[in-house]
């Protein structure tokens, strides 16, 4: 019997991810929740993704024929005007055409390139590799005439109409529908029937509009994650001992902490501080969830202070997690620190200047100390 997962990426990379398990029949095998703090181990199961929809742009749009890549290039030109962000930065993932409709409207979704791969690093953070990733604007299916069908999904509202598909916020629900007939779907049977359907073939896949296929890699981020909590302690028994009476205990306990730093981060055992250079190197070893949940958190963060950008994200063991940041004002920075905070994440300001109108920051994200 073959399965189907659904996953509901949360508003917040803190909050826990809803999913699914369906059979090939549409029964509901398994329902549960999953946290980065504990990500799954079971076996790989087809694995679908519902993305916020307030993130992704829907439009039906009239298109060329043609090949894949020319007919996304159409639709990224179409919606130029419309993309909030720089057109070349972004996903544009046209669903196929039905048989015998090629000349109709398609549907066309575009999503930031940043965010969406800030979803499938969450994701893999989960222990999860989706097969496809979908709005959930688009789980029901459209409705006839002038209707205009509404779930809740998280805090935001996804409508569905004939032509028309957007997720947003509950209180402008009346304002949108305007004099179409709205109908509110409350029920978890018609919305688990809705995911059952999205499992087996989603209206549209995002992963579609990908140039190339990107591989989260977290092999060497996680050998440092295990390391730097191994050597936490280490620094806090070495300060305890230190501020005893007994010297004897203090070799002691200055004794194991050597031992282990040399056994767990042989690097730090050379340097002319031993101590020292293992404090530095926990600074900048990545918080749990490595870069995936960083790299979500970060993005959520900067998405909600107005005109700031993620410039750039890199990391490594030894260098922590490195970003580059670009926005209006300088009270930006502290907005972004709040949120990150919030999460669980700290924010360290290497370097600060004025560039052309704009603040550039060079920051070291991390965990809570």
């Amino acid at each position: 019997m073959s399965q189907t997962r659904i996953v509901i990426i949360p508003p917040a990379a803190s909050m826990p991810a809803p999913f699914l398990t369906f059979d090939d029949g549409g029964r509901v095998l398994q329902r549960g929740s999953l946290l980065l703090e504990d990500p799954l181990t079971t076996p790989d199961v087809r694995t679908v993704a519902v993305a916020p929809g307030a993130d992704v742009l829907v439009r039906w749009l009239d298109l060329p024929v043609g090949g894949a890549a020319q007919v996304r290039a159409a639709a990224r030109w179409a919606l130029k005007d419309e993309l909030a962000g720089d057109p070349e930065r972004t996903v544009v993932a046209v669903a196929p055409a039905a048989r015998g409709e090629e000349t109709a409207p398609r549907l066309v979704a575009a999503v930031s390139a940043g965010l969406l791969e800030a979803w499938i690093d969450y994701l893999a953070a989960l222990g999860v590799r989706p097969v496809a990733v979908t709005p959930d604007c688009l789980l029901a299916p459209p409705p006839s005439g002038d209707e205009l069908v509404a779930a809740v999904f998280g805090g935001d509202t996804a409508l569905r109409g004939e032509g028309f598909a957007a997720t947003v916020q509950s209180d402008l629900v009346d304002l949108i529908a305007g004099d179409r007939r709205l109908v509110r779907i409350e029920d978890a049977e018609t919305l688990e029937r809705w995911l059952a359907a999205a499992a087996v073939a989603p209206a549209v896949d995002l992963l579609s509009g990908q140039e190339r296929k990107r591989e989260p890699g977290r092999g060497d981020w996680r050998l440092a994650a295990a390391l730097a909590a191994a050597l936490l302690v280490s620094p806090l028994i070495l300060t305890a001992a230190g501020g005893l009476r007994d010297q004897a205990a203090a070799r002691d306990a200055e004794r194991q902490t050597l031992a282990l730093i040399e056994a767990r981060l042989p690097e730090a055992a050379g340097a002319p501080d031993p101590v020292q250079e293992a404090r530095r190197l926990i600074d900048v070893a990545p918080p749990p969830g490595g870069l995936a949940a960083v790299s979500a958190a970060l993005f959520a963060a900067v998405e909600q202070v107005e005109g700031a950008e993620l410039d750039s994200l890199s990391a490594g063991p030894g260098k922590g997690v490195r970003a580059t940041l670009s926005y209006p004002a300088f009270s930006d920075l502290d907005a972004i620190r709040a949120t990150l905070t919030a999460s669980g994440l700290s924010m360290t300001d290497q370097s600060t200047v004025e560039d052309g109108g704009r603040v550039v920051s060079e920051v070291i994200i991390g965990g809570m100390q």
